[in-house]
């Protein structure tokens, strides 16, 4: 949520901000029911006010001024609940409204439409050079027997996956390697909920503009499975403060990731690109205002530690306003490349959400002024799905095994390779 106060200060750069994601709102209706609100507000606080000072007159008062005092509170009564009935629909309109609006992306952000509009900003390592019929990730993965979509398929749907064998190792090598790597950093482990409760999903972003649509919703429980770790762990402090000195406070939340894939209809059909349910290890960051955009740089840095670690080529992008979403501010995508499709695919992002989320939140710290809200960040650190297939891709061999990443050996009994089955 943005604050109000810019809003009434420069309503059209707030409204030219929208736009720029792609956002239409009735700014003009936010304006009118936030004065509303306020006039009215002002009026229960009179109302209130009256209320106290008839009330400390009431110990001091005669028996037949009593029964006035008590017959006046009676009479300011009916008018605060006049007034609560105007104000409480009004207040709830502007509040759904609030919540419709994204959050501006910051200067530095590029103003474009959509994602073909991201500008690739760097790009890291060579292309493997293979000198046979490269196969895809499928295919590897079961001739490795560590991919079977069919059998998940039977159990469940599409676009789910059992992952076997060395496969199930290959995952866990990569945990240990993440974890090992983001806590250099300060980053605490932790593995959060993997369902949160409306409030919180609310609160964190997800929900507006069509969001609800790409998440599981459980209605019996109004309780929502997690699209990543993001969603549980910002709501880990809701409603608290911290001391200015315990910031940054930082965590790498490993857990299951829920998406319906809603808008994906016919894309990435084959395989386990693009699934329903998938393990991942997502950074998320609290701190100061100031020092945010110094973090967002950090854990791009640590993502792009990872990927170099395991030999994979990759780039980097920065997304146009257009492609940003609701609650961030600025948002990197670091894409791996997969021989099989000749293109790089997305592996890893990452995002500033300013204070947007922490106002949805009200997370706050306090130094020596009066408390403030911290910002947020989030960042991937492994989509483990993702990131198993531009290892296999990029590491096979012409047999169909493929290479486990040097660095990942020691975690897979000093392993060197995968082999066929």
């Amino acid at each position: 949520m943005i604050d109000i106060k810019l809003l009434r200060e420069n309503p059209k750069k707030i409204e030219d901000a929208a736009l720029a994601k792609g956002v239409k709102i009735d700014f003009d209706r936010i304006l009118e029911l936030d004065k509303k609100v306020r006039a009215l507000t002002q009026e229960m606080e009179e109302i209130s006010s009256k209320k106290n000072e008839a009330s400390k007159q009431i110990p001091k008062a005669s028996d037949t001024d009593r029964d006035k005092i008590i017959k006046e509170m009676k009479s300011i009564d009916a008018d605060a609940d006049a007034i609560k009935e105007k104000l409480t629909p009004l207040a709830d309109e502007l509040d759904v409204l609030m919540y419709q609006i994204p959050n501006p992306a910051l200067a530095d952000v590029r103003v474009a439409a959509d994602e073909s509009e991201n500008e690739v900003i760097k790009t890291v390592g060579e292309k493997p050079k293979l000198a046979f019929k490269v196969r895809d990730h499928m295919e590897l993965g079961e001739m490795l027997g560590i991919i079977d979509t069919e059998r998940a398929a039977k159990a469940t749907a599409a676009r789910f996956t059992y992952l076997k064998g060395d496969g199930v190792l290959l995952q866990f090598a990569l945990l240990q390697f993440a974890l090992e790597t983001v806590q250099k950093y300060g980053f605490t482990p932790v593995i959060p909920p993997n369902m949160v409760n409306a409030k919180a999903m609310r609160a964190m972003g997800y929900l507006e503009h069509g969001g609800h649509d790409e998440i599981y919703y459980l209605p019996k429980d109004n309780m929502y499975l997690v699209g990543t770790a993001e969603q549980s762990i910002g709501p880990m402090h809701m409603d608290e403060t911290f001391a200015e000195s315990d910031l940054p406070v930082r965590y790498a939340g490993y857990s299951a990731c829920f998406r319906r894939e809603a808008g994906s209809y016919g894309k990435d059909t084959k395989g386990i690109l693009r699934v329903h349910q998938f393990d991942k290890v997502e950074m998320f960051s609290f701190v100061k205002p100031e020092e945010s955009n110094k973090e967002h740089e950090m854990i791009l840095g640590i993502e792009e530690e990872l990927m170099q670690g395991l030999n994979i080529p990759y780039q980097v992008i920065k997304m146009v306003t257009g492609d940003l979403g609701l609650p961030a501010a600025r948002k990197y995508d670091i894409e791996a490349w997969v021989p099989s499709q000749e293109k790089y695919r997305e592996t890893h992002s990452t995002s500033t959400c300013t204070d947007f989320q922490a106002r949805r939140l009200n997370t706050r710290y306090k130094g020596e002024g009066k408390p403030e809200f911290v910002h947020t960040l989030n960042g991937t650190a492994f989509a483990m799905g993702r990131t198993i297939i531009a290892i296999l891709e990029n590491n096979q061999n012409e047999d169909g095994s493929v290479n486990i990443p040097e660095i990942l050996q020691k975690y897979m009994g000093g392993r060197k390779k995968i082999e066929v089955k």
